[in-house]
């Protein structure tokens, strides 16, 4: 059997956006992908399906699975001719442990990748504004474990020269020892007055600061109830965190924001919102998926040439249309003469990719307003395509019939149930993670509901904010039980967006 190969990968401090291009990579094409609790849940997703995932995480006070039962795993499953992927939180040669695990591979011939990680030293403070080197305040730097006891005879630092020697110190996982470290920094020279940072949970939602000094910074840790995963900075550059702090002053700092849009269409809306300090988790409760049967808008697309309208209301129905008109081996060439409509920017923007442009985009993203505004526009006998969803509403077929258009409604794609991980969802709801769970559909109001259960959603969802791209959507998730506390006022991703800030702008308590 063909030896496997292990790699190991530093997954970042906690933001998932901050691992490497080649970590991600070996997420991707790992066989199995051995993880810890430090390594953000979110870069599971990226794994293939069929991948086998295998939790060893370990916290100072407990460990999953001891770290000689985890060099062993590697190295069985590596024997076993497996791509194994560690992924491991900050990076893995620093207090990582990956040293071990290394030595261990090589013993038993084994071929093995370190890929670097973005190490919790340095991210968690720049998240918190603060620098570890400055020019204006020091150019040493000194990275020290905080679990080891600074009170132990054998102690494998030397705080007597380390106390003055460093011009910035990171202690990493020492909030158990947080006053022995700084009762030997003061005993050996360090002015009780050095500041200090204390930062929980560094580049997450959940990133909490307190400053001080050496001298009251553990009876400001109690006052807190400051706990692990938390790192130390000592010296003179958390002074600069009033002046440099960025991550937490983001509108939507501290959101854990639900993203219910199918997977091919999340990525817009999960872009926005953590651009705005905000970490999205992707559920897709809808999946896009093709007509059972091509034929009807295929004959549509065939005949094109014979119709005054074509009215696109999304942007699969341009896709998917667009599919096919190559599938048939046809171009825009056909829709020469044929006046386009487009409800929403998206959608046009979309079409003006295709290089078309449209001659109507109404004011409001919705049927009613697109009625209004092609009363003029539509005459009596014009024929009118409308390729969209099996299950959109009748509203606007009716109206234009209403005006004396011939209308031609086809199914140009189906909204399935999406494939989320209901599980994860539920379970972020149960332990109060989640912030916000937005809806830009009613299918993905009806879909969400159908996968956490509809008996649970009230009380699951009683201190989540529940925001509504439209009316539309708002009023199927009041008939569905939901409180909506946030609605768009225009019927956008970047809508939805503005009316999610405002209302945590507007709230002292968010």
């Amino acid at each position: 059997m063909a030896k496997g190969i292990v790699y190991l990968v530093g997954a970042g401090p906690g933001d998932p956006g901050l691992i490497t291009v080649k970590g991600l990579e070996c997420i991707r094409k790992a066989d199995v992908l051995v993880y810890d609790r430090l390594a953000s849940p979110r870069l599971l997703a990226y794994a293939r399906p069929d991948a086998e995932k295998i939790y060893v995480g370990k916290s100072p006070d407990r460990h999953a699975v001891a770290q000689e039962e985890i060099n062993q795993l590697l190295v069985d499953k590596a024997k076993e001719g497996k791509v194994v992927t560690r992924l491991k939180g900050g990076d893995p040669f620093v207090f990582g442990r990956g040293g071990e695990e290394a030595e261990l591979l090589v013993e038993n011939g084994l071929p093995f990748e370190v890929v670097p990680g973005i190490t919790s030293a340095i991210s968690v403070p720049a998240y918190a504004g603060i620098p570890v080197t400055h020019r204006g305040y020091t150019s040493t730097l000194a990275i020290i474990t905080g679990n080891e006891d600074p009170t132990k005879d054998d102690s494998s630092i030397a705080w007597d020269k380390l106390a003055t020697s460093a011009g910035t110190m990171v202690f990493l996982m020492g909030m158990g020892n947080l006053p022995k470290i700084c009762a030997r920094l003061i005993e050996f020279g360090r002015s009780p007055d050095t500041p200090v940072a204390l930062i929980r949970w560094g580049t997450r939602p959940e990133q909490r600061t307190i400053t001080g000094t050496l001298d009251d910074i553990y009876a400001k840790a109690i006052r807190a109830q400051f706990k692990n995963p938390a790192i130390i900075i000592v010296g003179e550059v958390v002074k600069l965190r009033d002046k440099l702090a960025w991550f937490e002053k983001k509108p939507l700092f501290g959101k854990r924001v639900v993203v219910t849009r199918s997977r091919e269409q999340a990525s817009v809306l999960s872009a926005a919102i953590e651009a705005l300090g905000g970490e999205a988790w992707e559920f897709p409760t809808i999946q896009i998926a093709p007509p059972e049967d091509f034929a009807p808008l295929d004959n549509a697309i065939n005949d094109v040439r014979s119709y005054r309208w074509v009215i696109f209301t999304s942007v699969n129905g341009v896709n998917m249309f667009f599919d096919r008109m190559r599938a048939n081996g046809r171009d825009i060439r056909d829709l020469s003469d044929v006046r386009i409509c487009a409800i929403g920017p998206r959608t046009r923007d979309e079409l003006a990719n295709r290089g078309l442009l449209v001659d109507y985009v109404p004011g409001e993203y919705r049927a009613e307003e697109i009625v209004a505004g092609l009363k003029d526009k539509v005459l009596p006998g014009d024929r009118v395509l409308l390729p969209r969803a099996d299950i959109a509403r009748k509203v606007l077929p009716q109206a234009l019939a209403e005006m004396g258009a011939e209308v031609h409604e086809v199914t140009a794609y189906c909204t399935v149930l999406g494939d989320g991980d209901a599980a994860a969802i539920r379970q972020g709801l149960v332990n109060g993670e989640i912030s916000v769970v937005t809806f830009t559909s009613s299918s993905t109001v009806q879909n969400f509901v159908k996968l956490i259960g509809e008996e649970e959603l009230p009380k699951l969802m009683d201190k989540v904010v529940v925001a509504s791209i439209g009316p539309i959507t708002s009023r199927t998730a009041r008939e569905l039980g939901l409180r909506v506390d946030v609605e768009a006022k225009e019927y956008t991703i970047d809508g939805l967006v503005q009316a999610i800030t405002s209302y945590f702008a507007g709230r002292e308590d968010a």
